[in-house]
């Protein structure tokens, strides 16, 4: 068991007994919700290949009112940090 490694969950295969099956796939399989959706359920990559496939899927997100939501939400959480940690803009401005 390593300290920044993530121990990767069990997988089953279970099988009934007496199931025939005449098409593909089993009615047993177990599968997250969203798989066919988003494209970022992949096994792990590198931090840089994680933050790209979620670039990539933010961009092609048909629904822009849901990247809109998503970027309000990051200006309100900067703008709440810069107040917190007392960041003044007169910096940038010169007298």
């Amino acid at each position: 068991m390593g300290l920044l490694t993530r121990r990767k969950n069990k997988k089953f295969s279970y099988t009934p007994r007496y199931y025939k099956s005449e098409k593909e796939g089993s009615p047993f399989e177990l599968s997250h919700k969203f798989d066919s959706y988003r494209s970022t359920i992949e096994t792990p990559k590198s931090l840089k290949g994680k933050f790209s496939s979620a670039w990539d899927e933010y961009r092609s997100n048909p629904r822009s009112s849901a990247n809109k939501r998503v970027l309000y939400i990051c200006i309100i959480l900067l703008l709440l940090f810069l107040f917190i940690i007392d960041f003044d803009l007169s910096i940038f401005f010169k007298r």
